[in-house]
Protein backbone atom coordinates (compact mmCIF):
# COMPACT_ATOMS: atom_id res chain seq x y z
CA UNK A 1 0.00 0.00 0.00
CA UNK A 2 1.40 3.40 -0.92
CA UNK A 3 1.45 6.37 1.39
CA UNK A 4 -1.44 7.97 -0.48
CA UNK A 5 -3.52 4.85 0.19
CA UNK A 6 -3.22 5.27 3.94
CA UNK A 7 -6.42 6.52 5.61
CA UNK A 8 -6.45 9.98 7.10
CA UNK A 9 -6.28 10.08 10.87
CA UNK A 10 -8.64 11.95 13.17
CA UNK A 11 -8.94 12.55 16.89
CA UNK A 12 -12.42 11.82 18.23
CA UNK A 13 -13.54 13.11 21.63
CA UNK A 14 -15.17 10.07 23.18
CA UNK A 15 -17.21 10.42 26.37
CA UNK A 16 -19.07 7.14 26.21
CA UNK A 17 -22.35 8.92 25.57
CA UNK A 18 -24.86 8.76 22.76
CA UNK A 19 -23.48 11.71 20.80
CA UNK A 20 -19.82 10.75 20.96
CA UNK A 21 -20.59 7.14 20.01
CA UNK A 22 -22.41 8.44 16.94
CA UNK A 23 -19.53 10.73 16.03
CA UNK A 24 -17.09 7.84 16.36
CA UNK A 25 -19.18 5.82 13.91
CA UNK A 26 -19.43 8.75 11.51
CA UNK A 27 -15.67 9.36 11.52
CA UNK A 28 -14.97 5.71 10.77
CA UNK A 29 -17.68 5.63 8.11
CA UNK A 30 -15.97 8.58 6.43
CA UNK A 31 -12.77 6.56 6.29
CA UNK A 32 -10.77 8.12 9.10
CA UNK A 33 -8.38 6.13 11.26
CA UNK A 34 -9.59 7.11 14.72
CA UNK A 35 -7.50 8.12 17.71
CA UNK A 36 -9.94 8.48 20.59
CA UNK A 37 -9.50 10.71 23.61
CA UNK A 38 -11.51 10.70 26.85
CA UNK A 39 -11.22 12.72 30.04
CA UNK A 40 -11.42 11.90 33.73
CA UNK A 41 -12.06 15.42 34.94
CA UNK A 42 -13.60 14.91 38.34
CA UNK A 43 -17.08 14.34 36.94
CA UNK A 44 -19.65 12.65 39.16
CA UNK A 45 -20.69 10.42 36.23
CA UNK A 46 -17.35 8.66 35.76
CA UNK A 47 -19.20 5.51 34.68
CA UNK A 48 -19.16 7.09 31.22
CA UNK A 49 -15.45 6.25 30.99
CA UNK A 50 -16.25 2.55 31.25
CA UNK A 51 -18.51 2.94 28.25
CA UNK A 52 -15.88 4.96 26.40
CA UNK A 53 -13.32 2.19 26.84
CA UNK A 54 -15.82 -0.41 25.63
CA UNK A 55 -16.78 1.67 22.60
CA UNK A 56 -13.15 2.25 21.66
CA UNK A 57 -12.35 -1.45 21.99
CA UNK A 58 -15.30 -2.58 19.89
CA UNK A 59 -14.54 0.02 17.23
CA UNK A 60 -10.88 -1.08 17.15
CA UNK A 61 -9.61 2.48 17.18
CA UNK A 62 -5.92 3.01 16.50
CA UNK A 63 -5.41 4.27 20.05
CA UNK A 64 -7.53 5.40 22.98
CA UNK A 65 -6.12 7.67 25.67
CA UNK A 66 -7.83 8.84 28.85
CA UNK A 67 -6.40 11.98 30.41
CA UNK A 68 -6.76 13.03 34.03
CA UNK A 69 -7.71 16.68 34.58
CA UNK A 70 -9.19 17.49 37.96
CA UNK A 71 -11.68 20.25 37.15
CA UNK A 72 -13.35 19.41 40.47
CA UNK A 73 -10.63 21.55 42.06
CA UNK A 74 -12.39 24.55 40.51
CA UNK A 75 -15.94 23.32 41.05
CA UNK A 76 -18.61 25.66 39.76
CA UNK A 77 -20.74 22.90 38.22
CA UNK A 78 -23.19 20.26 39.38
CA UNK A 79 -21.01 17.74 37.55
CA UNK A 80 -17.83 18.57 39.46
CA UNK A 81 -19.00 19.98 42.82
CA UNK A 82 -21.45 19.26 45.61
CA UNK A 83 -24.34 20.88 43.75
CA UNK A 84 -27.54 18.99 43.00
CA UNK A 85 -28.17 17.93 39.41
CA UNK A 86 -31.51 19.42 38.26
CA UNK A 87 -34.25 16.84 37.72
CA UNK A 88 -37.52 17.13 35.79
CA UNK A 89 -40.46 14.96 34.85
CA UNK A 90 -40.34 15.87 31.16
CA UNK A 91 -37.93 17.27 28.58
CA UNK A 92 -40.47 20.06 28.08
CA UNK A 93 -39.62 21.28 31.59
CA UNK A 94 -35.98 21.96 30.74
CA UNK A 95 -35.30 25.70 30.92
CA UNK A 96 -33.53 27.94 28.42
CA UNK A 97 -30.90 29.39 30.76
CA UNK A 98 -27.40 27.96 31.04
CA UNK A 99 -27.85 25.19 33.63
CA UNK A 100 -25.70 24.38 36.66
CA UNK A 101 -24.47 21.24 34.85
CA UNK A 102 -22.37 23.51 32.61
CA UNK A 103 -18.71 22.91 33.44
CA UNK A 104 -16.73 26.16 33.09
CA UNK A 105 -14.69 26.16 29.85
CA UNK A 106 -14.88 22.34 29.60
CA UNK A 107 -15.01 22.09 25.81
CA UNK A 108 -12.22 24.64 25.48
CA UNK A 109 -10.04 22.53 27.78
CA UNK A 110 -11.00 19.30 25.99
CA UNK A 111 -10.52 20.68 22.48
CA UNK A 112 -7.14 22.17 23.42
CA UNK A 113 -5.89 18.78 24.56
CA UNK A 114 -7.43 17.06 21.54
CA UNK A 115 -5.62 19.64 19.40
CA UNK A 116 -2.31 18.76 21.04
CA UNK A 117 -3.03 15.07 20.45
CA UNK A 118 -3.93 15.68 16.80
CA UNK A 119 -0.82 17.73 16.11
CA UNK A 120 1.38 15.12 17.77
CA UNK A 121 0.14 12.42 15.38
CA UNK A 122 0.21 14.67 12.33
CA UNK A 123 -3.56 14.94 12.01
CA UNK A 124 -5.57 18.02 11.10
CA UNK A 125 -8.94 16.52 12.00
CA UNK A 126 -10.81 16.65 15.30
CA UNK A 127 -14.35 15.30 15.75
CA UNK A 128 -16.58 16.44 18.60
CA UNK A 129 -20.24 15.66 19.26
CA UNK A 130 -21.50 19.12 20.14
CA UNK A 131 -25.11 19.91 19.29
CA UNK A 132 -26.87 23.26 19.03
CA UNK A 133 -30.47 22.01 18.88
CA UNK A 134 -31.40 19.35 21.46
CA UNK A 135 -28.89 20.37 24.13
CA UNK A 136 -28.97 21.99 27.56
CA UNK A 137 -27.95 25.52 26.61
CA UNK A 138 -24.17 25.22 26.91
CA UNK A 139 -22.31 28.16 25.32
CA UNK A 140 -19.44 25.93 24.13
CA UNK A 141 -21.75 23.84 21.93
CA UNK A 142 -22.62 26.67 19.53
CA UNK A 143 -21.42 26.90 15.90
CA UNK A 144 -19.85 30.33 16.49
CA UNK A 145 -17.76 28.91 19.33
CA UNK A 146 -16.51 26.01 17.21
CA UNK A 147 -15.66 28.39 14.34
CA UNK A 148 -13.71 30.63 16.72
CA UNK A 149 -11.79 27.68 18.20
CA UNK A 150 -10.90 26.43 14.73
CA UNK A 151 -9.51 29.84 13.79
CA UNK A 152 -7.48 29.90 17.00
CA UNK A 153 -6.20 26.36 16.39
CA UNK A 154 -4.80 27.34 13.02
CA UNK A 155 -3.07 30.37 14.56
CA UNK A 156 -1.71 28.58 17.63
CA UNK A 157 -0.09 25.44 16.19
CA UNK A 158 3.04 24.72 14.25
CA UNK A 159 1.00 22.62 11.83
CA UNK A 160 -1.40 25.48 11.20
CA UNK A 161 1.26 28.15 10.76
CA UNK A 162 3.52 26.07 8.52
CA UNK A 163 0.57 24.71 6.58
CA UNK A 164 1.53 21.08 7.11
CA UNK A 165 -1.94 20.28 8.48
CA UNK A 166 -4.78 22.79 8.43
CA UNK A 167 -6.87 22.13 11.53
CA UNK A 168 -10.53 21.24 10.98
CA UNK A 169 -13.02 20.79 13.83
CA UNK A 170 -15.70 18.40 12.57
CA UNK A 171 -19.13 18.77 14.20
CA UNK A 172 -21.40 16.39 12.26
CA UNK A 173 -24.19 16.57 14.86
CA UNK A 174 -24.33 20.30 15.43
CA UNK A 175 -27.48 20.94 13.38
CA UNK A 176 -29.28 17.68 14.18
CA UNK A 177 -32.00 17.02 16.73
CA UNK A 178 -31.43 14.18 19.19
CA UNK A 179 -33.90 12.08 17.21
CA UNK A 180 -31.96 12.72 13.99
CA UNK A 181 -28.68 11.85 15.71
CA UNK A 182 -30.13 8.52 16.82
CA UNK A 183 -31.49 7.81 13.34
CA UNK A 184 -28.05 8.48 11.86
CA UNK A 185 -26.33 6.29 14.44
CA UNK A 186 -28.73 3.39 14.01
CA UNK A 187 -28.08 3.46 10.27
CA UNK A 188 -24.36 3.12 11.05
CA UNK A 189 -24.92 0.24 13.45
CA UNK A 190 -24.32 2.05 16.75
CA UNK A 191 -25.41 -0.06 19.72
CA UNK A 192 -26.89 2.58 21.99
CA UNK A 193 -27.43 0.07 24.79
CA UNK A 194 -23.67 0.34 25.31
CA UNK A 195 -23.71 4.11 25.84
CA UNK A 196 -24.57 6.27 28.85
CA UNK A 197 -25.70 9.87 29.02
CA UNK A 198 -26.90 10.34 32.61
CA UNK A 199 -25.42 13.17 34.68
CA UNK A 200 -26.33 11.50 37.98
CA UNK A 201 -26.24 7.71 37.53
CA UNK A 202 -26.59 5.08 40.23
CA UNK A 203 -23.62 3.19 41.62
CA UNK A 204 -23.87 0.62 38.82
CA UNK A 205 -24.33 3.20 36.10
CA UNK A 206 -28.14 3.07 36.07
CA UNK A 207 -29.58 6.27 34.51
CA UNK A 208 -31.65 8.50 36.77
CA UNK A 209 -34.14 9.16 33.93
CA UNK A 210 -34.84 12.70 35.16
CA UNK A 211 -31.74 14.83 34.48
CA UNK A 212 -31.60 16.94 31.31
CA UNK A 213 -29.33 14.47 29.53
CA UNK A 214 -31.58 11.50 30.28
CA UNK A 215 -34.76 13.31 29.28
CA UNK A 216 -33.39 14.60 25.97
CA UNK A 217 -32.02 11.17 25.17
CA UNK A 218 -35.27 9.36 26.02
CA UNK A 219 -37.29 11.82 23.94
CA UNK A 220 -34.98 11.22 20.98
CA UNK A 221 -35.62 7.50 21.14
CA UNK A 222 -39.37 8.04 21.60
CA UNK A 223 -39.40 10.17 18.44
CA UNK A 224 -37.79 7.21 16.68
CA UNK A 225 -40.61 4.99 17.94
CA UNK A 226 -38.49 3.03 20.38
CA UNK A 227 -37.55 2.74 24.03
CA UNK A 228 -34.12 3.95 25.06
CA UNK A 229 -32.06 0.72 25.00
CA UNK A 230 -29.83 2.16 27.71
CA UNK A 231 -32.67 1.80 30.22
CA UNK A 232 -32.54 -1.99 30.13
CA UNK A 233 -29.31 -2.59 32.00
CA UNK A 234 -25.96 -0.86 32.56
Amino acid sequence: MTTTDQPQSAVVLLSGGLDSATVLAIAQDEGYQVYAISFRYGQRHQFELTRARQLATRARVARHVTLDIDLAQFGGSALTADIGVPKHDSADDIGTNIPVTYVPARNTVFLSLALAYAESIGSGNIFIGVNALDYSGYPDCRPEYIAAFERMANLATKAGVEGSASIKIHTPLIKLTKAQIITRGLALGVDYSQTTSCYDPGAGGQPCQHCDACLLRMRGFEQNGMLDPGLKAP
